[in-house]
């Protein structure tokens, strides 16, 4: 089964970040920019904390049991706000809003969840760790004017999802089919 971790935000920063990407859309359109973008339903939106990919299901339930104590950290606030893209040069491939507050609080959890996942063999990605919430996919990145009229206007168009307190995490079960991503929550951990 193929498994993430994440902190999800409320109703209303999700919201927020839709209007946000609502936004983005129709100024991509306005410039040419918005061919093959497939834009995340605010139900699917969420933090990312640590990516597992496929884990077989008796080692699933392993590790579900290394993910289930409550994490000894206090809650605490966050702010998503403004846009981006991955990768930050060259065609991008994920449109994302960013996290204004709470990335300390975030980069602990990834810390948290990694520790207690390294005895099963998972190990941190090759890169920094870098809080965000995607808000589309590119399928085919644009190209020449197009791919420089998204950069500019990811860079320069500005959006404020809002703000909500993460108190505990989410272990998804993410299945895909030709209609797009499908999440089951499998596990909540709370942040004590």
């Amino acid at each position: 089964m193929r498994l993430f971790v994440a902190a999800h935000p409320s109703d209303e920063v999700r919201t927020g970040a839709a209007r946000g990407a609502e936004q983005l859309r129709e100024r991509l359109e306005h410039v040419g920019a918005s061919r093959g973008i497939r834009w995340i339903p605010p139900g699917h939106m969420h933090l990312t904390v640590w990516f597992l990919g496929e884990v077989s299901d008796p080692r699933a339930g392993a590790v579900l049991d290394a993910l289930g104590p409550p994490i000894q950290m206090p809650p605490f606030d966050l702010h998503v706000s403004g846009f981006g893209a991955f990768p930050p040069s060259g065609p991008p491939r994920v449109l994302w809003m960013g996290v204004t507050k709470g990335l300390e609080g975030l980069a602990l959890l990834h810390e948290e969840v990694g520790a207690r996942l390294q005895p099963w063999g998972f190990r941190p990605e090759g890169r920094a760790y870098s809080a965000h919430l995607t808000i589309a996919r590119l399928k085919e990145p644009p190209q020449g004017a197009a791919r420089a009229a998204l950069r500019h206007a990811v860079t320069h168009e500005q959006a404020d999802a809002g703000g909500c307190r993460i108190d505990h995490l989410i272990v998804f079960r993410s299945r895909t089919s030709p209609s797009g991503a499908a999440y089951e929550p499998l596990l909540r951990v709370p942040l004590t």
